[in-house]
């Protein structure tokens, strides 16, 4: 009496009989692309549409912002200008007018707000994360 083979080979097109598993190593699906894993189909980083990645919890893509830099610039400069880079230039302009109608004072809300772009997890203009 004569068996078929025990597992598929590459003439049967590799289909396994129903119950079947494929010897250990093989990927049950067929040969991945090269530079894929098997088993891994979602990867953050490879999203088209971000080019810089996505933040790994909400998933909202990097902007080509930095953080760092909105940061800095609310700090060292609290004209608004950290603002205007990444974009909020509504809010920016606000803070660069009251800074001037108060004489300097009002420059405690940009000073503030840079602080706050530093410490959050901030967003620019269009609604992107700012890269860290």
């Amino acid at each position: 009496m004569t068996q078929g083979p025990e597992y598929p080979q590459p003439e049967d097109g590799g289909q396994q009989p129903y119950g079947q598993q494929p010897p250990y190593g093989q990927d049950p699906y067929g040969q991945q692309p090269y530079g894929q894993q098997p088993g891994y189909g979602f990867t953050p980083y490879a999203a088209p549409g971000a080019p810089y990645g996505v933040h790994p919890t909400t998933g909202i893509p990097y902007s080509d912002k930095s953080k760092l830099v909105a940061g800095l610039l609310q700090l060292l400069l609290p004209l608004g200008i950290g603002r205007l880079y990444a974009g909020h230039t509504g809010v920016g302009i606000a803070q660069l007018v009251v800074t001037i109608l108060t004489c300097g004072v009002g420059a405690i809300w940009p000073f503030i707000d840079g602080i706050v772009i530093l410490a959050t997890d901030s967003k620019d203009g269009n609604g992107y994360m700012l890269r860290s």
